[in-house]
């Protein structure tokens, strides 16, 4: 028998059972694998990349956002003093103290009022002057920046502004109330003028930005659709209820949730008209005031802020839950 191991002529190598065979595939890498490892390398640089850019961002989020929040939550449980070195552990005692006071409960219905009015007032009267904005008239360019402006100006200044014109005796609407016979309102002492003032000046402020995003959501319906029912004998009315209306539920539905949640932590405005609260204590307000206010106690203004973000956060999920349901996306 002749050893396998043995040097086979014309060879510089012995050949053994082992060794591969001329044209034989054996201990090449196939193209799919090759592929497969490019493919990773590829996958680990990008997400080096993307960690090297979104880590200082995430890092920056964790301390200003989730550390705070978590930290005030912990102080919500707390009866402390702003400025005190010492704290005691009192449980949910602040939030049972936030439902069954008449003052939890009074800020609770003044934020419901403000929410409902701001909202639904800058959206109405945003939309109708969204429609009045799309007619094809000279100066309406101009006209749109005129609507928009309050929306971008300070709210300290708009405020400023504002208190003027509510006074009663020097004010302009005093004098043009005056003028017809008629005594101006005690704004600043009469708890629910108070609030009526408040109302009607968030919704100048905001108006301008859901006539804004009115008038888009109108520039971007589909002629086609509102002139073949126009040909079909509707008229503008009915147009406008019937199909401008339905399309421009998406239009609705962000304008609901942004202006919502804009209303629940308005504070420049209530702040600056009504430093004091008497009858515009909402939450957020009220929450100040109880730590800086004059009560210092930093742990139940804690306690109002958490319930805050927990109304927030319901009320952004059940808008997107069911709301969003009757929304129809073009």
């Amino acid at each position: 028998m002749t050893d396998p191991s043995r040097e086979v002529p014309g060879t510089d190598a012995p050949r053994t059972a082992a060794s591969p065979t001329p044209g034989s595939t054996a201990g090449r890498t196939s193209p799919a694998v090759r592929r497969r490892r490019r493919m990773s390398r590829r996958s680990r640089r990008d997400a080096l990349v993307f960690l090297a850019f979104a880590a200082p961002n995430l890092v920056l989020i964790a301390m200003f956002t989730y550390r705070p929040l978590f930290l005030n939550i912990q102080y919500s449980m707390l009866d402390w003093t702003l400025g005190s070195r010492t704290a005691t552990f009192i449980g949910l005692d602040n939030y049972r103290e936030f439902f069954t006071s008449d003052a939890g409960l009074e800020s609770l219905r003044i934020t419901a009022i403000f929410t409902l009015f701001t909202v639904g007032g800058a959206m109405v009267l945003g939309l109708l002057i969204a429609v009045a904005l799309n007619i094809d008239v000279p100066g309406r360019g101009l006209a749109r920046s005129a609507v928009f402006a309050p929306y971008v100006l300070s709210g300290v200044g708009v405020g400023l502004v504002w208190l003027f014109i509510f006074d009663p005796n020097f004010g302009v609407l005093g004098w043009i109330l005056r003028q017809v016979g008629l005594n101006s309102p005690d704004w600043f002492l009469d708890p629910e003028m108070s609030l009526v003032m408040l109302i009607i000046v968030y919704v100048w402020k905001n108006l301008g930005y859901c006539a804004i995003v009115y008038l888009g959501g109108l520039q971007s319906l589909s002629q086609d659709v509102m002139q073949a029912a126009q040909l079909d004998g509707a008229g503008a009315v009915r147009r406008f209820v019937s199909i401008a209306l339905p399309l421009l539920s998406p239009t609705t539905f962000f304008l609901l949730i942004t202006t919502t949640l804009n209303s629940l932590q308005a504070f420049d405005l209530l702040r600056i008209m009504t430093p004091t609260g008497r009858g515009t204590n909402t939450m957020i307000f009220e929450s100040y005031l109880q730590a800086f206010g004059g009560y210092s106690r930093a742990g139940y203004s804690a306690t109002i802020s958490v319930l805050l973000f927990v109304i927030l956060i319901v009320m952004t999920v059940a808008q997107i839950l069911f709301v969003e349901r009757k929304v129809h996306y073009a």
